[in-house]
């Protein structure tokens, strides 16, 4: 069986590398590695970290680039790229651009397309933006949908999805974790001098494209005030490269007493960085089902989550991208022992680490049918 894998960002290698990794273990599949490198410098790091090699790769990214002309330069390629080589499946990952083009270009040659991933709503087709669009795209495009939890599958049968399209298999994010989270790697030696001293550590990431301009500078305007006020805190921000994240990050941020602003960490390093946080404050989707699963509170910098289960489950809490929401929830989390205690519960509702192993025998089964 000949399957075309499709990477185009930082999180899709980390959540589809466990996916790949199984894939190589089967001998009734030929699969191929191809790299859109939507997002270059980001992507290669983490290909070199779990050690996946790339059989193509299209090299799109280009400094603020437009999604208008990101989406017509990958479909292009994408479509050329299936039409010439016909595989029998390609699969793709969440909720990028990468994937929203790989899965119109699959359906334009008519070639089956899996989606990983598959399922997460937040109900607003501007929050996340493109994100929510994609993925909706995405799943009605899909002949295999693996949905990593039971509210993702319900939201596709909503939709109308049929239901033998769909398989509930968990989060393969949980996998990859678990691959990697036993290895322990140093922090920066400064923010590592503070933890021995026995600083609580503040983890954060922050960069959606919605939060850009005055959102983005009224969470890093509340990350300033939290560490005046409390001194026995460090920040640690591994920056976005994109100019309209760090230009303002750099801006506000640069030079304050115990925050320490670095470039983006490879994986290895940044798992070691939640296991090390007191909380973990981000508007990354990968993070709210990652940090549960090593007891860490998680503050979502978002208006909505596709992600609900975190909420329901008591494991963290929307807070928007709001100043004073900001300062209050990290204050409670910081001040109440109980509180603190009742988010960092250390589980995750988002799988049990065999989510690629499932993925990977249900396309065996498909295949065997189609055969």
């Amino acid at each position: 069986m000949k399957i075309f894998v499709f990477l185009g960002t930082r999180p899709e290698v980390i959540k589809m590398a466990p996916v790949i990794k199984a894939l190589e273990k089967e001998p009734w599949v030929n699969f191929k590695v191809i790299s859109t490198a939507q997002h270059r410098e980001l992507l290669d790091q983490m290909l070199e970290i779990f050690d996946i090699k790339v059989d193509k790769d299209f090299n799109v990214m280009k400094p603020n680039q437009k999604l208008s002309e990101l989406t017509s330069e990958l479909i292009k390629k994408i479509s050329t790229f299936l039409r010439n080589r016909k595989p029998d499946l390609v699969l793709a990952q969440g909720d990028t651009t990468t994937v929203m083009a790989t899965a119109i270009s699959c359906y334009y040659e008519k070639i089956p397309f899996g989606h990983v991933e598959a399922g997460l709503r937040s109900k607003d087709l501007y929050n996340p933006f493109p994100e929510e669009f994609n993925r909706i795209v995405a799943d009605r495009l899909a002949e295999l949908n693996f949905a990593p939890t039971e509210k993702a599958r319900q939201n596709l049968i909503n939709e109308g999805i049929p239901e033998e399209k769909i398989f509930v298999t968990g989060n393969t994010v949980i996998d990859a974790l678990f691959m990697r989270v036993e290895k322990n790697v140093p922090l920066p030696e400064k923010v590592k001098s503070y933890l021995e001293k026995g600083y609580k550590l503040m983890l954060i990431t922050f960069h959606r494209r919605e939060s850009f301009g005055e959102p983005m500078r009224e969470v890093f305007s509340a990350i300033k005030r939290i560490v005046k006020r409390y001194k026995d805190l460090v920040v640690l921000y591994p920056v976005h490269p994109n100019p309209n994240v760090k230009n303002k990050a750099h801006g506000i941020l640069q030079g304050i007493d115990r925050v320490f602003l670095t470039k983006p960490l490879d994986y290895v390093t940044f798992v070691s960085a939640m296991k090390k946080s007191y909380l973990i404050l981000t508007d990354s989707g990968g993070i709210q089902e990652e940090a549960p699963a090593l007891g860490k509170p998680v503050l979502v910098a978002r208006d909505v989550t596709e992600r609900p289960e975190i909420i329901e489950h008591g494991l963290g809490k929307l807070v928007g991208r709001n100043e004073e929401k900001i300062i209050s929830e990290v204050g409670r989390l910081l001040e109440d022992k109980d509180y603190y205690k009742h988010m960092a519960k250390g589980y995750s509702p988002y799988g049990d680490g065999k989510a690629s192993k499932r993925i990977v025998s249900i396309i065996k089964e498909w295949w065997m049918k189609r055969a």
